[in-house]
C-alpha cells in the first residue's frame, strides 16, 4: 500500500485510461491507418505511466518536509520505504520507461523520437528539484507534461502513418488531439495554482516561492478565477461551433452538464474560498472536470456514430 501511495497509482490509472480512451474510443473508430499495433500502443501507455510514476517518486523524495506539514498522512518516505529504496525505484522506472520509448521510436523508424522520453524524464526531475520552487514556471511545466501525454498519441500513432493522400484527414485528427491537449493544459495549470494555495503553509515554512506566498492567497485565488473564465468561454464557443451546429445534442448536453456546469461552480466557489479544506475541494472539482472533459471524446464519437 505504501508503494502505491508513493507512485500515486490513482493518477497513473487516470493517465493510462485517458490514453487508452483516445486510441480505442476515438482513433480506432475512424477509417484511418495507425502506426502502432495494439501491443505497441500498450507499450507506449506503459512507458508514459512508468515515467509519470518516476516523477511522483522523485517528487515525494524532495517533498518529505513540506508534505509532513501539508499532508502528513501522505508521507511515505521514511515510513516503510527508505529514501535509498525510493531512489532505486526512481532510477529503475526511468530506465525502463525511456528504454521502451527508444524501442518504439525504432519500431516506427523515427529513432530521434526517443529524445521525447528523455526530455519528459528530465523535466520531471528538474521540476521536483528546482522548477517547482520557481513561481508559475513549475505549474506551467506540470500542466505542459500532461498535454504532452495527449500529443504523444498523435506523434507515435498518427504522424508515422501520414502520407500525401491522407495528410488532410490525419491533420484534422491531430487537431482534435491538440484541442484536448490544450484543454488538459488549461485545467491542470489552474489546478496546480489551487494546489499551491492549498499547500501554502508547508511551502512557506520550506522557503518556497510559489504564487500564493509571493502575492497572497486572496490575490492568487482571483487569478485562478480569472484563468478559469478562459476555458469556460473557450468550451462554450467550441460547443457552439462543433456540437450545436452539427446537431450533436447528446454531446452538447454532456458538455454543459459535466464540463461547463462544474467549471461555473468552480468560478463561483473560489471567489469566496478561504481555508485549506475549501481549496482542496476545488482542486478535486478541477480533477473531475479534467476527467469528464477527456471522457467527452467517447460521448462525441458515440453521438456521431448513432446520429449518422
Amino acid at each position: 500500500m505504501k508503494f502505491l501511495k508513493l507512485i500515486r497509482y490513482k493518477n497513473l490509472l487516470l493517465l493510462a485510461f485517458m490514453q487508452v480512451l483516445f486510441r480505442y474510443a476515438f482513433l480506432k473508430q475512424q477509417n484511418i491507418p495507425l502506426a502502432l499495433a495494439d501491443w505497441q500502443y500498450g507499450l507506449l501507455v506503459l512507458s508514459t505511466v512508468l515515467l509519470a510514476a518516476a516523477g511522483y517518486v522523485i517528487n515525494n523524495i524532495y517533498d518529505v518536509a513540506t508534505d509532513s506539514i501539508n499532508k502528513p498522512a501522505d508521507v511515505v518516505i521514511g515510513k516503510g520505504i527508505s529514501e535509498t529504496t525510493a531512489y532505486n525505484l526512481y532510477i529503475g522506472l526511468n530506465i525502463t520507461g525511456v528504454a521502451i520509448g527508444f524501442l518504439l521510436s525504432n519500431i516506427i523508424l523515427r529513432p530521434m523520437f526517443a529524445s521525447l522520453f528523455i526530455l519528459i524524464a528530465s523535466l520531471l526531475y528538474f521540476y521536483a528539484t528546482t522548477l517547482k520552487q520557481i513561481m508559475i514556471l513549475g505549474n506551467f511545466v506540470v500542466a505542459l507534461l500532461l498535454s504532452v501525454s495527449v500529443w504523444i498519441i498523435g506523434i507515435f500513432d498518427l504522424f508515422p502513418a501520414t502520407n500525401s493522400e491522407n495528410q488532410a484527414q490525419m491533420a484534422s485528427f491531430f487537431s482534435i488531439l491538440t484541442d484536448y491537449a490544450i484543454f488538459a493544459f488549461m485545467i491542470n495549470f489552474i489546478r496546480e495554482i489551487v494546489k499551491d494555495i492549498e499547500d501554502h503553509n508547508g511551502d512557506y515554512n520550506q522557503g518556497m516561492n510559489t504564487l500564493p506566498i509571493a502575492i497572497g492567497i486572496s490575490r492568487t485565488a482571483k487569478i485562478a478565477l480569472g484563468l478559469a473564465i478562459i476555458p469556460f468561454i473557450s468550451c462554450l464557443l467550441y460547443i457552439k461551433t462543433y456540437f450545436v451546429e452539427n446537431n450533436l445534442f447528446i454531446a452538447t448536453f454532456y458538455a454543459f452538464a459535466f464540463v461547463l456546469a462544474p467549471l461555473l461552480y468552480f468560478i463561483v466557489k473560489i471567489f469566496g474560498a478561504k481555508n485549506q479544506k475549501e481549496f482542496h475541494h476545488l482542486s478535486t472539482v478541477l480533477k473531475l472536470i479534467l476527467f469528464f472533459g477527456i471522457l467527452s471524446i467517447l460521448v462525441i464519437t458515440l453521438n456521431i456514430k448513432y446520429n449518422a
